[in-house]
């Protein structure tokens, strides 16, 4: 009735969020058809992090491939103050808590439509930006400011692809002085923990007990590898006489078969000559 229908729109109402604003963007000034970029603020049901800090962050949909974080952060910057604009794949459940990922290792190309989120450096910026959706379309790529396509792009694309070797070697010695240290924490801490029994009175074991791990060395690594040489071919040996077993076997019964088969010829021709012979 008209009382289940009141109470499931109140089970329903706080979960529904405001639709998002279609806002009208050309690649440029002679195109003549516009794509809609979908904004809204963005808002999750757990708490947001950091990164996306909740009514200053404008979440984007439907960003279309040539368009990257300083063409969004263009669009934006009559709103106000553009902070950060970060571009996925799809939307992100999840704070993000890990470290940025490098841009020599494991290169993550997008293709594709994708989401975005700018985050301003005020809120007035949020509603600023879903205002724009009663103006006229907006150009991403301008004369002062173009956005590389065809052989500029893949020029560009070529350059970037170049390894910069200052900047690499660089990035790999932040990472092992990183790696070195949490190596030197994790000891500190498991040195300090050696021997000290916990709320129930049991003592870890650790790897620097009475007979700590001894670093791999060349010869250790050719005795390991003789080890498994033998096994193998002590294995194969184990193959080749069961094989022969089998075959075996098989010429066994094979004979017994034979045998068979004359001993039934054999009766076969006594049967026949036992014949009544009165004289």
């Amino acid at each position: 009735g008209a009382g289940g229908r009141g109470r499931m729109a109140m089970a329903v109402g706080p979960l529904t969020t405001a639709s998002p604003a279609a806002l009208a963007v050309k690649f440029g000034a002679r195109q003549r058809s516009s794509h809609c970029l979908l904004v809204k603020e963005h808002r999750v049901r757990e708490g947001t992090g950091p990164a996306h800090p909740p009514r200053r962050t404008l979440f984007v949909l439907n960003v279309p491939p040539y368009c990257g974080p300083e063409s969004l952060s263009r669009l934006f910057f009559s709103c106000g103050h553009v902070q950060s604009v970060d571009i996925c794949d799809k939307p992100e459940i999840a704070e993000k808590t890990d470290k940025p990922k490098s841009k020599f290792f494991n290169p993550k190309t997008t293709k594709g439509f994708r989401v975005a989120y700018v985050v301003f450096r005020s809120p007035a910026g949020v509603q600023a930006a879903k205002a724009l959706s009663q103006k006229g379309p907006l150009l991403i790529s301008t004369e002062s400011h173009p956005v590389k396509t065809g052989i500029s792009k893949w020029i560009a694309s070529y350059a970037a692809s170049v390894v910069d070797r200052e900047e690499l070697k660089a990035e790999v010695d932040a990472f092992m002085q990183d790696y070195d240290k949490q190596i030197a924490e994790e000891e500190a801490k498991a040195a300090e923990e050696e021997g000290v029994p916990d709320e129930e009175g049991w003592v870890k074991v650790t790897r620097k007990g009475r007979k700590p791990g001894l670093p791999r060395t060349e010869a250790a690594n050719l005795r390991v590898l003789e080890r498994e040489r033998r096994k193998r071919a002590r294995k194969e040996l184990l193959n080749f006489y069961a094989w022969q077993h089998r075959e075996t076997k098989r010429e066994h019964i094979a004979q017994l078969r034979k045998k068979f088969e004359e001993d039934k010829q054999r009766i076969a021709l006594m049967r026949a000559q036992r014949k009544f012979r009165p004289y």
